[in-house]
This record gives structure tokens, sequence and C-alpha cells, in this order.
């Protein structure tokens, strides 16, 4: 029988882009028959998942997105951040779909195990953006307080990779960096919700942390 729902809603199934980013794998079989998915139990769904029907998909992820979405929650406190990664999980389950072994685990366990892989690598991502985030911060701190050139050259290599950003990140990222404005700030200045203005300023800093990576590589020792 399905897992019942929780009470807390997992975001609804962005479909993967199946059939252009993954298809169907050697030896897969299509299936057509009409089967009621929602009636299978879990062993005869994960049977018919390991064989990449899509609708097996779409089953899984209403019996166990409520679960992974609330692991996510809990441990993340972002509604936007375990919605990313119940989506993130969801495509790892199905793109990795072959390295399931039913003799091993079931595939609710199996998916819960990719759950806390992606949980860490969110946390890990937040660390790395963090640490960006103060770097940048020190950065604009000194360059607006000195005139001497060292500085006025990191300010405006912080300015210029900002004006790189899509307009609406980029006034988020410098209500952050020069305003020095909290996210529940920036929020209220913008009209934006708080969960899109923390994922505009994650995902700027991982951009830009791209970007200087790819400009210091050469001259690193």
């Amino acid at each position: 029988m399905p897992t019942p729902q929780s009470t807390i809603a997992a975001p609804p199934l962005v479909m993967i882009d199946v059939r252009s980013r993954s298809g169907r794998r050697r030896g897969e079989r299509r299936t057509v028959s009409p089967i009621a998915f929602d009636t299978l139990d879990d062993r005869a769904l994960a049977e018919q998942f390991s064989a990449g029907d899509e609708r097996a998909l779409r089953e899984a992820y209403a019996r166990w997105s409520p679960l992974v979405f609330r692991l996510a929650l809990r441990s993340l406190g972002d509604r936007t951040d375990a919605e990313d990664v119940t989506q993130q999980v969801y495509l790892a389950a199905w793109r990795g779909r072959a390295t399931f072994d039913a003799s091993r685990s079931t595939l609710s366990a199996w998916i819960v195990g990719i759950t806390k892989h992606r949980i860490a690598d969110a946390h890990e991502a937040r660390s790395r953006a963090r640490r960006l985030e103060e770097s940048l911060v020190a950065e604009a701190s000194v360059a607006a307080t000195t005139g001497a050139d060292d500085d006025f050259a990191e300010r405006a290599m912080v300015a210029e990779e900002l004006d790189r950003l899509e307009p609406v990140p980029r006034r988020v990222m410098r209500l952050a960096f020069y305003d020095q404005l909290s996210h529940s700030q920036i929020a209220e200045a913008t009209g934006l919700p708080i969960g899109t203005v923390k994922s505009h300023v994650r995902r700027s800093l991982q951009r830009l942390r791209s970007r200087w990576e790819v400009d210091d590589g050469p001259h690193r020792a």
C-alpha cells in the first residue's frame, strides 16, 4: 500500500527531462500495459522504476517525496532549500536507477540514502557560500574606507563581478555587501520573499566563486 502522505507538502515533481537527458538505458523495456501504479506494492514499483518507466518515477515521488522534503526541511530549516534538495534527490535517483539493487535495499531506503547525501551537500554549499560572503563583505568594507590603489582595484573587481549578474540578484547582492543588510531586511526593501532572497544570494555567490577560481587558477601555487 502507498505510504501515507505527510502533512508537510513536498513541492510538485518537476519532470526532469527524462527523455532528452537520460532516456531509456540499454536493456530497459518500455512498459505500455495499463498498470495502476498506485496499487503496486513497493517491490513491484521498484521493478518498474528500475526498468525505466516514468510512471514509476511519478509514483515514487508521490509516495516518498513528503518524507524526503521533511528530512531536508528539518535539517536545513529553509523551505526553498528543502524543495531544491527534494528535486535533486529524485533527479539523482532517476539518473542513477541502474545502480539500485533490490537485493540489498528497498527503493524507499535507497532514496532516503540519496537524501542524506544531498542534505550534506547542501550544508557544504552553505558553508562555502558563507565563507565567500564573509570574504567579499570584508573586501568591500576595506575598499570603502581607503583610497589606496590596491584597495581601489579590489573595489573595482567586486563591482565588476556584481555588474555581471542579472538585475534582481545584482540588487540583492549590492544590498547585502555594500549596505550590509540582512536577508530579512533585503526582503523588506525589495518586496521579494525571504526564500527568494536567500536563493539569489546563494546562487550569486556560487557564480562569483566559480569565476574567481577560474581567474585565479593560473596564478595559484
